[in-house]
């Protein structure tokens, strides 16, 4: 509607002004009849312009209606979407042959890529931290709970352990291709050639889990949580290629004896309150070391060595003050193992002993 009232009052707007620009001399009386049939025919005109106005927009819409189906399917020229058959296959084409050019190219530099990195150790190790300090049991927020006349509050703490250590009974270690003998004392680095896939899997050195002593499970399978001295378990964590070296003779002033071929773990108080708590505190561990003996380093990763076994030392505390809370810090001492406040575990771990008599 509003289109068709542009519509009148523009062929008005037009005829008035013809009508003007006809008769520009002033008319004399007997003219008047001329002029007032100008102005009716003026007015008839723009009485009629809304049918005229109505049947051009008619026009326009089907002119429209055809020009869009024209432009999807044009059966004169045989296009479609502007397009005719060999023009649409000509940018198919094109495209076909550019993405293709485009994926080449990136497979390329994958392959490439893939070319200049080994799937048996990273590329580069310069930013890898110094292996964390672990202890078996697991335990919620480090802290080790139980009474000791309850098994149940105790049982998960030895079924892990039993659990971790299934692995390292004689039966588990049978193979000769996969297992050998490294000695039953402490020994330097065992070299197993170039960290690759060239001479095929490296073999392991074996771990008796009767070098654990009474923390074994052997003799006693509660770990000596029935009797309120629990065992703890500690492992230095994997890292492919490290090998750790043990600290210079008399740098570290809580040993009491030094052996070139281990790196040492000491356990102590972590409180000066704690001091007076803690008891005694038993190692065990190959050859009756409290460390970790050097022949099973390096680790060649899980490719190469997928059975592999760290060596473990078991810690037993014999003497722990009941109904007290005793917290507890273990640390690992190598030149390249150092220690980060925002790391507690690396080279290091903390443990909180609250043992209830009943």
């Amino acid at each position: 509607s509003s289109d068709l009232s542009l519509c009148h009052a523009a062929v008005c707007v037009l005829l008035s002004c013809f009508i003007s620009a006809g008769s520009p001399r002033p008319r004399a009386a007997g003219e008047l009849g001329s002029g007032a049939n100008s102005t009716t025919l003026s007015l008839a005109h723009c009485t009629a312009t809304p049918r005229i106005c109505t049947a051009m927009a008619k026009g326009k819409s089907k002119e429209g209606e055809g020009d869009w189906k024209k432009f999807v399917w044009n059966s004169d020229k045989k296009e479609f979407l502007g397009r005719t058959g060999g023009s649409w296959f000509k940018i198919l084409l094109f495209y076909v042959i550019f993405y293709g050019c485009l994926a080449g190219i990136f497979i390329g530099t994958i392959q490439v890529m893939l070319l200049t990195i080994s799937e048996f150790e990273p590329k580069y190790q310069d930013r890898v931290a110094p292996p964390g300090l672990t202890q078996v049991p697991t335990a919620l927020k480090t802290e080790v709970t139980f009474t000791v006349s309850d098994p149940k509050s105790y049982e998960l703490y030895i079924k892990s352990i039993a659990k971790f250590l299934n692995k390292y009974n004689d039966s588990e270690q049978t193979d000769q291709m996969v297992f050998e003998d490294c000695s039953t004392k402490p020994e330097t680095y065992t070299d197993r050639k170039e960290v690759n896939g060239a001479q095929g899997q490296k073999k392991s050195c074996r771990f008796k889990r009767e070098w654990l002593g009474n923390c074994s499970g052997l003799l006693d399978p509660t770990y000596g949580y029935s009797e309120g001295k629990p065992c703890v378990i500690i492992k230095l964590n994997r890292v492919l290629g490290f090998k750790p070296r043990p600290p210079v003779n008399g740098s570290v002033e809580v040993l009491t004896s030094y052996d070139p071929n281990i790196i040492p773990v000491h356990c102590a108080a972590k409180k000066e309150e704690d001091v007076k708590n803690i008891g005694s505190v038993k190692y065990y561990g190959m050859g009756g070391v409290a460390g970790f003996p050097l022949q099973y380093y390096p680790y060649y990763g899980k490719l190469l060595q997928p059975k592999y076994l760290q060596p473990l030392l078991a810690v037993q505390f014999t003497n722990l003050t009941f109904n007290t809370e005793v917290r507890i810090e273990c640390k690992a001492y190598g030149e390249n193992i150092d220690y980060n406040d925002k790391d507690r575990f690396q080279g290091r771990f903390d443990v909180k002993f609250d043992i209830k008599s009943s």
